[in-house]
């Protein structure tokens, strides 16, 4: 019978990581029925962290990156074709094209894509650059190996910093502007943020904290840019990495708990409409999802990790073909891992839901040091630089949520184990609100019209 777990059809929106990885538990768990994955980009899915390190150095054309597929999906590919509405109604997606595709369960994994420049003539300008697809890579490598005067890095987070490391490995003068106190504070925290701004100056990057860019110069070709202190500096190219945006806005009509966030799902991936009730036929993966988590007080999380994105889809593909006693939960301890002026940082947890940092092992003079998390006296997350081999370790801690700051007895040990404040935005900040918290929806007006049958 169509719609039985096993059979009827399923929709994949999002042809990406999180899209393929589902796609193939799906056929792994028993999926017999039809099967469509929906994607906006022309290539097929590929591996987005290498376009920011070995694609931006020259060591691997953006076109090598394609994801291996790990057992034949079986599905038909609509590969170049945007996705503009959904109706859960009559469980159709809506394509840009003019086509539709019918569905018994869907699942939404549009990811995001990179904010853009806010002045839509200075992002036009030749030589201004954004980073989050392939082509992207491909056009901006192309940029670097032509050997630009001065690259302008606009923001200080892993990408950006990602960027500006690619660019000094390549011999190119950089400079890189941060609104923050320092690079990578918003994800890892003042302590972290002092050694990435020494790091990033023993380079030789013009580091600029505490400034925006107020202005890119150029008529047709980019020649420079404006700083909110009132220096300008020459620069030839500009790559604005000042974050993503979630690809919701094509659910704006649909009823569901989507928006800016993302759109919210229950810890099995199903998706919330915009009343807080959960769905049981539409559910959400990878960089897009917003979900509770049991160790971080059921904060809505929303995670752009490459590892969240396949166990979150894994999740929500065993989910869509098995009854209600036979799901599981999504409660995979977040991790990510970042390579940056010669150092290897990987981290586990959350980093941002902390109130206070120790160095637990090593020390921040080396680079070489293990930071550790905690949240209202338990480890929550941890941090590593040239060190990822005691991560294993500390994320047993907080899988357990063992008490902060953690007990000695690493074989190398730190020079102080003090905790200090961790100096990253209140985990309250997560949250505008019991609204937001529950459904990630803003009310609106549409909320006062519906009325009950009669």
């Amino acid at each position: 019978m169509r719609g039985e777990p096993r059979d009827g059809r399923i929709v994949i929106v999002g042809a990406s990581l999180a899209g393929l990885r589902a796609a193939e538990k799906l056929r792994a768990e028993g999926f017999a029925g039809s099967l469509t994955l929906v994607g906006e980009e022309p290539q097929p899915p590929y591996d987005r962290p290498p376009l920011s390190k070995q694609v931006l150095l020259g060591k691997v054309p953006a076109e090598n990156t394609g994801l291996p597929q790990r057992r034949e999906v079986d599905a038909e590919w609509r590969l170049g074709v945007r996705a503009t509405g959904l109706d859960p109604f009559g469980k159709r997606v809506l394509l840009a094209d003019g086509e539709e595709v019918s569905f018994d369960r869907l699942l939404i994994a549009t990811g995001t894509r990179a904010r853009p420049w806010p002045n839509p003539a200075e992002a036009a300008l030749d030589g201004v650059f954004t980073l989050r697809t392939s082509d992207d890579a491909g056009r901006l490598a192309e940029r670097l190996d032509a050997g630009p005067r001065r690259v302008l890095v606009i923001g200080a987070g892993f990408t950006g910093s990602e960027i500006a490391s690619a660019c000094r490995e390549r011999g190119l003068e950089v400079t890189v502007a941060e609104r923050g106190p320092a690079p990578l504070v918003g994800a890892l925290g003042g302590t972290l943020g002092t050694l990435a701004t020494r790091l990033q100056r023993a380079h030789g990057v013009d580091l600029r904290c505490g400034v925006t860019v107020t202005a890119l110069e150029g008529n047709g070709r980019l020649t420079g840019a404006q700083f909110s202190d009132g220096t300008r500096i020459d620069a030839d190219v500009a790559v604005v990495a000042l974050g993503a945006v979630r690809n919701t806005e094509w659910l704006a009509e649909s009823g569901l708990a989507a928006g800016p966030r993302g759109v919210t799902c229950d810890a099995g991936c199903r998706a919330f409409d915009m009343y807080g009730i959960v769905t049981d036929d539409i559910f959400a993966a990878g960089d897009v999802a917003r979900f509770p988590h049991p160790l971080f007080e059921y904060q809505l999380l929303s995670l752009e990790h490459w590892g969240n994105a396949v166990a979150q889809a894994e999740v929500a593909a065993h989910n869509m073909v098995n009854p209600g006693p036979r799901r599981r939960p999504h409660l995979t301890v977040p991790a990510f891992w970042s390579s940056q002026f010669g150092l290897n940082i990987k981290s586990v947890g959350v980093p941002t839901f902390s109130d206070q940092v120790v160095i637990a092992q090593g020390s921040l003079k080396d680079a070489r040091l293990v930071a550790v998390y905690g949240y209202r006296g338990r480890v929550t997350a941890a941090v590593s630089v040239n060190q990822a081999k005691w991560l294993e370790y500390y994320q047993r801690l907080i899988e357990t949520a063992a008490p902060f700051p953690p007990a000695p007895g690493a074989a190398d040990r730190p020079e102080s184990l003090v905790p200090v404040p961790s100096d990253v935005p209140d985990p309250k900040m997560l949250s505008h609100g019991p609204t937001v918290a529950l459904t990630g929806h803003l009310p609106d007006r549409r909320l006062t019209v519906v009325q009950p049958a009669r």
